[in-house]
């Protein structure tokens, strides 16, 4: 099989499996990347393909200045590419599995203080609509994504129901006293619509992802956050219940870890309490 026929096969394959088009075009990039160094080997089929090619490639990459973290990452992709090929019967061996990771060490995450995201809620305060996403954001711990998508049926007495997201499963979180009054304020000068997303722009139409990430770190900027992302709201929840004890286990639940080592990485920035409690309070 030639080298353009088969990542064409594998880009048909996430589309078949309704992957995130974010991840589609990430793992497109990658193979493309990969495709266009090995047709400067000359390679034009994939069974002509060896871990020293690839090797080869992530060499490249870091005399180009790319990160540790990054080389890793197309070598994860190169390594998903490979795992369909050989499932498919398109190759009999995955010779990305020879090649080792680069070494490198994960940042710590960005946990707020208390001092910083009350400046943050001050810093809000004048606009329902962002107080609200960084309410839900800061006392559910989920996904920008996952917020973009709530619809108005999803809003339940005590709880949010959260969609299947890039292929993270629905799952219910509860809502506190702070998030509960946060919606109440926004909704009841939400514009009227008959788009049924919760957070709409001012003309009706829903608040996509880039515009709630770009709003959020404005107000960032506005109270004097330095260095702040829209995910370390996320963090910042995690680090407050594991530092109040709550289950690691039911934590992961509420936050939609596919795999519990996700959230155990967090106890390596954190003081833990030794505890099995599914109470969530707030920041």
């Amino acid at each position: 099989m030639q080298l353009r026929d088969a990542h064409n096969k594998f880009q048909d394959f996430l589309k078949s499996k309704n992957k995130a088009s974010a991840t589609i075009l990430a793992y497109g990039k990658d193979i493309d990347q990969l495709l266009t160094f090995l047709e400067e080997l000359k390679k034009q089929h994939i069974h002509e393909i060896s871990s020293e090619d690839i090797q080869a490639f992530l060499t490249t990459l870091h005399t180009k200045g790319y990160t540790p973290k990054s080389v890793s990452r197309k070598l994860n992709s190169t390594r998903t590419f490979y795992r369909f090929l050989k499932i498919n019967e398109f190759v009999t061996d995955d010779p990305s599995l020879m090649v080792d990771h680069p070494k490198y060490e994960l940042n710590p995450p960005r946990i707020f203080s208390p001092l910083e995201y009350r400046a943050l809620r001050d810093a809000a305060s004048v606009d329902a609509r962002i107080y609200a996403i960084i309410e839900i954001l800061l006392q559910t711990g989920v996904r920008i994504g996952e917020l973009a998508n709530l619809r108005m049926e999803d809003i339940e007495e005590n709880s949010l129901r959260i969609r299947p997201y890039e292929g993270h499963e629905a799952r219910e979180v509860p809502l506190n006293r702070r998030v509960k009054d946060s919606m109440k304020k926004y909704l009841e000068n939400r514009p009227n619509t008959s788009d049924d997303h919760i957070f709409i722009t001012k003309t009706g139409k829903p608040f996509l992802v880039r515009n709630i990430r770009d709003a959020v770190e404005r107000y960032f900027k506005r109270a004097g956050i330095e260095n702040a992302k829209i995910n370390d709201l996320r963090h910042t929840f995690v680090a407050h219940h594991l530092k109040n004890g709550v289950s690691i286990v039911f934590l992961s639940k509420v936050l939609g870890h596919k795999r519990l080592s996700s959230t155990e990485r967090y106890l390596n920035y954190v003081k833990e309490k030794t505890g099995t409690g599914t109470t969530l309070s707030e920041l």
